[in-house]
């Protein structure tokens, strides 16, 4: 099979983190496939952050050479403020730049809020949003270095997110809370970074991977590159969008949150606010009386007289 000639990355150099398994195991594939030179890291830990095993990223990069591609591995944690240093330096020294950040590497430990462990809580904020953060922010600093020296960057971050995030998810507030907070630091650096020549945006991934088999134990999970057809619950399915995003194709795409699950493509929209009421008498604006409040919501806002919940014991 000769190499396709209309591949959209090729000439650029990614870093793909997570990328051992499932969601960011499918996205260097898909990357490499475009024409990308990849970093592929992983820690290689559990689902729930523990142990490190480098045989996970190793052979995905194996896997993108054997295809004709150019890769290597890299172990470092994406937390850990100079651990995420080296690896986008080390894109730099083995490639010669950097065009393509894919934020993907996270961890899970569900519990109940009521359940959940002070570490459960940092260990999944520190992996998700600080890791992001941290891979954003060496990455960033490379490409304004760039633009200021006069080689403006065409660049681009993906982010990962959630629907536990973005529309909610029992038991995982501090996941959620994660994915929420780099929907958020998507849209912000989008708009601190464009003038670098780096456009950010996220998408929801899905699929069979090892985290969702943490919650449904009867499934059977396979790496992207084990299916030999379309299933919809293939985790590399969300791939291509990002090879997209990355792409200088989308130069007009940034500050945006996208879920790609299956054969589907959506867009999110961001919080916006609705309609506005006011608390006014004939002399003019007034502060809201509490007892006010209760019924033009309930009228204006849920178009109902209902009081919402009622508690077990109450008439």
């Amino acid at each position: 099979m000769g190499i396709p000639d209309d591949r959209i990355l090729d000439g650029k150099v990614a870093i793909v983190t997570g990328a051992g398994h499932g969601v960011g195991r499918g996205e260097a594939l898909e990357l490499a496939a475009e024409g990308a030179k990849v970093i592929v890291n992983d820690l290689g830990g559990s689902v729930t952050g523990e142990g490190a095993d480098k045989r996970p990223a190793e052979e995905v990069a194996e896997i993108i050479r054997s295809r004709g591609g150019e890769a290597v591995a890299n172990y470092d944690d994406v937390a850990d403020f100079n651990g995420a240093k080296s690896i986008v330096d080390q894109a730099v020294e083995t490639f010669g730049r950097l065009d393509v950040l894919v934020n993907n590497a996270g961890i899970l430990r569900d519990r109940m809020i009521f359940s959940m462990s002070e570490d459960d809580f940092d260990a999944v904020i520190r992996v998700h949003l600080k890791g992001t953060w941290c891979m954003s922010r060496h990455a960033s600093a490379y490409w304004r270095e760039q633009s200021k020296a006069g080689d403006q960057p065409r660049a681009a971050i993906v982010n990962t997110v959630s629907s536990a995030g973005l529309q909610g998810q029992a038991s995982q507030s501090n996941y959620g809370a994660a994915k929420a907070g780099i929907a958020a630091m998507t849209i912000i650096t989008s708009l601190e970074l464009g003038r670098y020549g780096v456009r950010v945006n996220a998408i929801a991934p899905g699929g069979f991977t090892r985290m969702v088999g943490q919650a449904m134990k009867d499934i059977e999970i396979k790496e992207p590159d084990e299916y030999t057809e379309f299933n919809a619950m293939n985790p590399g399915n969300s791939a291509p969008m990002v090879a997209w995003l990355a792409s200088d194709q989308a130069l007009h795409v940034t500050g945006q949150v996208f879920r790609a699950v299956g054969n589907t493509i959506a867009h999110y929209q961001p919080w916006q606010l609705g309609e506005l009421f006011e608390s006014k008498t004939k002399e003019g604006p007034t502060k809201w009386r509490p007892a006010d409040i209760g019924p033009t919501v309930n009228a204006f806002v849920f178009r109902s007289r209902n009081p919402g919940m009622v508690l077990p014991g109450s008439k």
